[in-house]
């Protein structure tokens, strides 16, 4: 059982790492469905008491969102805003790799200091949920384009998705569920005003719009 969710963490970072190194918009929601997938597929292999239901049910729900509802979202916020590639980040991908790589490092160290649960999943959990939370964050930081910044919000929910899955899985169906009713809103919500934005101002760079005056 740790090796699936160990394999499943190691996608996770590898998929941190490619989307700061990624600039087509295309590109990395592949890689943000890719990861959602994995972390969507984490709740199989937590239970000590073998198959359950509700946490297949978390499973089933949390794939089809993370792997197919939001990135088809984010597709068509792509097509409708007609923009393909994050121009000028505020932190180049090189950087922005290498950074990830300290992040991660700060993850494991920070992780150290924290003694786990006996029941947790795997003892990569929480630092590489902490890493993707961070990850998540720099990517709503330095990124221009109001879509990275959705793409960040998604990766930085799926480390706290990670985070609650592996350290605290006897959490209520109806809380898990309800978490990701959240996001499934939010990004719709997004999706919504980045058409609407793209529309009115012909672009979707928020440095632009900051700069917007009445």
């Amino acid at each position: 059982m740790n090796s699936f969710s160990d394999l499943i963490l190691i996608v996770v970072v590898l998929a941190n790492l490619l989307l700061l190194g990624s600039g087509r918009l295309s590109s990395t929601i592949r890689q943000v469905a890719v990861q959602g997938v994995a972390v969507g597929l984490l709740p199989l292999f937590v239970s000590e008491n073998g198959f359950a239901m509700r946490l297949a049910l978390v499973a089933a729900g949390s794939v089809a969102l993370k792997g197919f509802v939001f990135p088809r979202l984010l597709f068509r916020s792509v097509r409708d805003a007609q923009v393909r590639h994050e121009v000028d980040p505020a932190v180049g991908y090189a950087p922005s790799i290498l950074f990830g790589i300290v992040l991660l490092g700060a993850s494991f160290w920070l992780a150290s200091n924290f003694s786990l649960p006996k029941a947790v999943v795997s003892e990569f959990v929480l630092p590489v949920a902490l890493a993707t939370m961070l990850c998540g964050l720099f990517l709503i930081i330095t990124r221009r384009q109001a879509l990275m910044q959705v793409v960040g919000y998604l990766v930085l929910e799926n480390g706290i998705y990670v985070f609650g899955i592996g350290l605290a899985h006897e959490e209520p169906l109806l809380v898990e569920m309800g978490i990701l009713l959240d996001v499934f809103v939010a990004v719709f919500v997004m999706g919504i005003a980045i058409f609407h934005i793209s529309r009115e101002f012909d672009h979707i760079d928020v440095d632009q719009l900051a700069q917007l005056k009445d």
